[in-house]
């Protein structure tokens, strides 16, 4: 079985959801990855030391904006002349664009935001979140034809780099018909606290915060742990947080380490942004809060007396 990862990188850097798609189960498989973009030849090495056999690099001034337009003609010419059985990426906003384009473009089967993902010979299989993440599916591809997977980030733990581990690679030419896209501007934010997609750790305040200026209260105790500020759709709505930091159904699907909601009811649409979680804490005044059933550890108390003194006890932990 030939298997191709499609590798997403920004500032010459692989980004951590396409190191982690190196640490699924893939069997015996064949691991091709490719990588497009303007000067990626560097990538070919940390792309072989996380396992893959053969680097393709797709190199065009054409894919310096990263535009799903240009990445999907790229990738949409290359994938027929390599031929693998399955292409992985990852769920992120690139993958969500570039998954469902690419299937459709080359008649492919398709599989989005898996949280599992295993190969057993030419049999491949996967489990993605159904009804709001109340249920699992188990997807099976009922033929020979080409299979497209993204797969959520934080699912897996990536692998560990090996020096001595190394892939050969190639140039690929491919030909990019008039573009009826065009990116016009990145504004980059000015916040120096991870993405809620990339955080291990993740601290999320609801519509009891009661203001924007509330949300300091949260923002001190996420910063005295390394943390990513979330925020629920109650308190996007009301003005509270930018939409960037929404978790949940119509927000962002996030899979930390550790997920902490402050002030947050549980509703079910910002469960299914959350649920899987590897630990979960909760902190409401409501002992019958919904969050708290879905939760490994809950306080029943006022966010605004245990979140200062978790942040306290943070920072004499650390000695800052």
């Amino acid at each position: 079985m030939k298997i191709l990862i499609i590798a997403e990188h920004k500032n010459g850097l692989l980004s951590e959801a396409t190191q982690e798609l190196f640490g699924l189960p893939l069997g015996q498989a064949e691991v091709h990855a490719v990588v497009a973009g303007e000067s990626v030849e560097p990538l070919a090495g940390p792309l072989g030391q996380l396992g893959a056999a053969k680097v393709h690099l797709i190199e065009s001034p054409a894919l310096a904006s990263g535009t799903g337009e240009s990445l999907g003609q790229a990738l949409g010419q290359f994938i027929p002349q390599l031929a693998p059985d399955v292409v992985l990426a990852a769920h992120s906003a690139q993958g969500k664009d570039l998954a469902p384009r690419l299937a459709a473009a080359l008649d492919a089967a398709l599989a989005t935001d898996c949280i599992q993902v295993s190969c057993d010979g030419d049999q491949v299989t996967a489990r993605r979140p159904v009804y709001a993440g109340k249920a699992t599916a188990e997807v099976e591809f009922t033929d020979d034809g080409l299979k497209v997977i993204s797969v959520r980030p934080r699912t897996v733990k990536p692998p560990e780099s090996d020096a001595a581990r190394s892939a050969s690679d190639a140039s690929v030419a491919v030909e990019f018909p008039a573009q009826k896209t065009a990116l016009k501007e990145i504004i980059a934010g000015g916040n120096e606290r991870p993405d809620v997609t990339e955080a291990s750790i993740i601290v999320t305040g609801g519509r009891s915060l009661g203001s924007a200026e509330n949300f300091s209260v949260i923002e001190n105790f996420a910063d005295s742990i390394g943390a990513a500020v979330g925020s629920s759709r109650a308190a996007v709505d009301a003005g509270y947080r930018p939409y960037r930091d929404q978790v949940g159904q119509t927000g962002k699907v996030v899979s930390p380490q550790v997920y902490i909601a402050c002030g947050v009811s549980g509703a079910i649409q910002h469960l299914a942004g959350m649920r899987t979680s590897k630990h979960i804490v909760a902190i409401n005044t409501d002992p019958d809060a919904p969050i708290f059933q879905l939760a490994d550890y809950g306080i029943v108390g006022d966010l605004f007396e245990v979140v200062p003194l978790l942040a306290e006890a943070a920072k004499n932990r650390s000695g800052s």
